[in-house]
């Protein structure tokens, strides 16, 4: 169907351009929001209409009856009807929409993926650093970051993945701290180790067990291996430089677990401390100053920012000589933009809101070449996780909240990513535990999937009969496939390259979750509606065919979310 509407948006535009000369260009149809209106709307009557000086029904009416002269629109259009103000409502053949199973059947994997488009895209995500497991919002994070990354690549993208972490810094000295008195056989509780939430002190160690995992494991002078760095722990609890190398490998490798338990990899890990030993953060300092976008002012430096937009000027560099956080962020965008990629998409929480117009103003003000609105930011809220009906806060393992691998656990890493991908990132969610376990309609991972495996279950029937199996479909006779149930899954079939591009384009992978149960749904509707084994060879082989491109296109939806397509459930 896909090439039928090609087909006639070639000749809609060849009779607007006799319209009016360069109105070819703006040829386009789109979707009607009520089913009844017919499969597609055109609205170039009324936009005409003014330039013309001409009624834009009656403009309507002359382009209804040109197009009924076209070649394709007598192929593949049942009619044309005007509709309001110079609306044309299109109704397609039958076998306009049965053109889709076979373009899913031929493509396979490749429906819906566009060409490669020769450009490069960095998509950093999840970025924690290495003082803890990854919590839930990590995980939404992660979901999010991958599934944006599997959106770009079906748009012809070479995508590239980025962790980026901090190895130094506050967060690192409270982890090593807590590990070498941990080694030394103190606990959370101890007089040196304060855990009352009223004395600020509390604040400068971490709890979780994991601590003592982390202590015990250098104690015993075991050797990490994380995806990017090894370290062997000397096993002095004295040595506290060495405690603090041993702890950020630990809860590196730690983290790789729990990326590995979701499905995730990254093709580089960047750390913030080398753009300082690399020079890049002075040299980014050197550059804004020498353009003259800084000033002095009560013994700190300062950033214009006002001068792009952002509500106040910025501090750069403290009194106390250090650089405020925003400062090596810019340093490492300049760095992303010189190593080729032009696109680039960050994936943060909402408490990073701030960051975006400082960032973007220090990256205008180096003036080395990057297009305002450099990166582009996605930004999600933090969830809760309600078990049992009740809110569960608390991880023994962590500490103070639930990680990631807990909800893996707890439900699976299907679920886990389907359901972080089931509302927009900005919007609040609450994870139901009982409810991703649930093996019934209203859990919407399972709905989806259930789709593809009682679809396996039909073909493997007819297998089991004798058929020739799937690849023996590409070709048949369709126009048995004329029903309602049957017309609306095609019709929606043909909608995934379109959805994918704009769910890409939108940095928005909940549409495709929202797609999948749509069609889901539909498919469901059709299984109850028309039995598909049934004696008619002609007709059992068209069904076939339809169930057939219907479990493909949800098999290669459900990939670009990172959940599997079970055969059987």
């Amino acid at each position: 169907m896909l090439s039928v509407k090609q087909e006639l948006l070639t000749a809609l535009a060849a009779e607007l351009e006799t319209l009016s000369p360069g109105a070819g260009a703006r040829a386009a149809f789109e979707n009607p929001k009520v089913a009844a209106h017919g499969d597609f709307a055109c609205t170039a009557a009324m936009q005409l209409a003014k330039p013309l000086k001409a009624n834009p029904r009656a403009l309507g009416e002359q382009l209804k009856t040109a197009l009924e002269a076209t070649p394709a629109f007598q192929k593949w259009v049942d009619a044309i009807e005007i509709a309001g103000p110079g609306f044309l409502n299109i109704r397609l053949k039958p076998a306009a929409k049965q053109e889709v199973v076979r373009e899913v059947l031929a493509e396979g994997d490749k429906f819906g993926v566009q060409a490669d488009r020769g450009s490069n895209i960095l998509v950093e995500f999840v970025s924690a650093n290495p003082t803890g497991p990854l919590h839930v919002g990590h995980g939404r994070q992660a979901a999010i970051g991958d599934a944006i990354s599997n959106l770009y690549s079906t748009q012809g993208w070479k995508v590239h993945r980025e962790y980026y972490y901090n190895d130094a810094g506050v967060q690192i000295e409270t982890l090593a701290k807590s590990t070498q008195l941990r080694a030394k056989g103190f606990k959370p509780g101890d007089e040196c180790w304060p855990t009352d939430s009223e004395n600020p002190l509390s604040k400068n160690f971490y709890n979780g067990e994991y601590i003592q995992d982390i202590a015990d494991a250098f104690v015993a002078k075991q050797t990490i291996q994380a995806e990017d760095r090894e370290f062997t722990a000397n096993g002095n609890v004295d040595d506290y430089d060495n405690i603090r190398s041993f702890a950020v490998a630990y809860l590196r490798n730690e983290q790789d677990k729990d990326l590995q338990a979701f499905a995730l990899k990254f093709d580089e890990y960047y750390l913030e401390s080398s753009l300082y030993t690399n020079g890049h953060v002075d040299a980014t300092v050197q550059r804004l100053v020498a353009n003259g976008k800084t000033y002095e002012q009560d013994g700190a430096l300062w950033l214009k920012s006002t001068d792009y937009g952002d509500d106040k000027d910025r501090v750069m560099r403290k009194t106390d000589g250090t650089y405020t956080y925003f400062v090596p962020d810019v340093a490492y965008h300049i760095q992303k933009f010189k190593r080729g990629f032009t696109k680039v998409v960050n994936i943060q929480g909402t408490d990073h809101h701030g960051t975006i117009a400082r960032v973007r103003a220090g990256l205008q003000a180096a003036d080395v070449g990057i297009p305002e609105g450099y990166p582009d930011y996605v930004l999600h809220t933090m969830i809760r996780v309600v078990r049992n009906g009740e809110e569960v806060k608390i991880s023994k393992r962590a500490g103070s909240y639930v990680t990631l691998r807990d909800l893996i656990e707890w439900t699976s890493k299907d679920a886990v990513r389907f359901f972080l991908l089931s509302r927009k990132p900005d919007t609040e969610y609450t994870f139901d535990v009982d409810l991703a376990v649930a093996q019934n309609n209203d859990n919407p991972v399972y709905y989806v999937q259930y789709a593809h495996a009682r679809i396996c279950s039909v073909l493997r029937a007819w297998q089991e009969q004798g058929g020739a199996g799937v690849a023996a479909l590409k070709d048949v006779d369709l126009s048995a496939l004329e029903g309602p149930q049957a017309q609306a899954l095609m019709l929606l079939l043909a909608k995934y390259p379109e959805m994918l591009s704009a769910a890409a384009a939108d940095n928005a992978p909940h549409d495709v979750t929202f797609y999948l149960r749509d069609l889901a749904s539909s498919y469901h509707s059709y299984y109850d509606a028309e039995r598909i084994l049934v004696d008619d060879e002609k007709v059992k082989l068209a069904r076939l065919a339809l169930v057939a491109a219907t479990a493909q296109v949800l098999h290669n939806g459900l990939a670009v979310l990172g959940v599997s397509s079970p055969e059987r459930m």
